[in-house]
């Protein structure tokens, strides 16, 4: 598993919002939710469609694939809705001084 490693000032993220990260070369959705924040893959496993695009339900905690439609549980990349069955990859994602600080699962 690799270290974590720093995506923005939690300043900088809007509250409910989303950024688009880049950690270890890979594209990330990092998500904010109050104090809380979430890291998803920027991958619709329905058709590859980019989830920083998509429309973020703060109080469901889902995003939906601007393409189709699919929702996404952004706490774990769960797919809920159609067309989409697989989840995206979720991330371990933590605030330490105000720093946002990503860490990729590999699996």
């Amino acid at each position: 598993m690799s270290d974590f490693a720093p995506v923005a000032r939690l300043s900088e993220i809007p509250d409910p919002g989303k950024i688009l990260a880049e950690v270890d070369e890979e594209l990330v959705v990092v998500i904010r939710v109050g104090d809380a924040v979430y890291c998803i893959d920027d991958v619709c496993t329905h058709d590859g469609g980019p989830l920083s695009e998509g429309e973020l339900d703060a109080a469901r905690c889902t995003i939906a694939c601007p393409r189709h439609g699919a929702k996404f549980d952004i706490r774990d990349g769960r797919a809920l809705t159609m067309p989409a069955t697989k989840a995206t990859r979720a991330h371990e994602a933590k605030v330490v001084d105000g720093q946002v600080l990503v860490r990729l699962n590999e699996s």
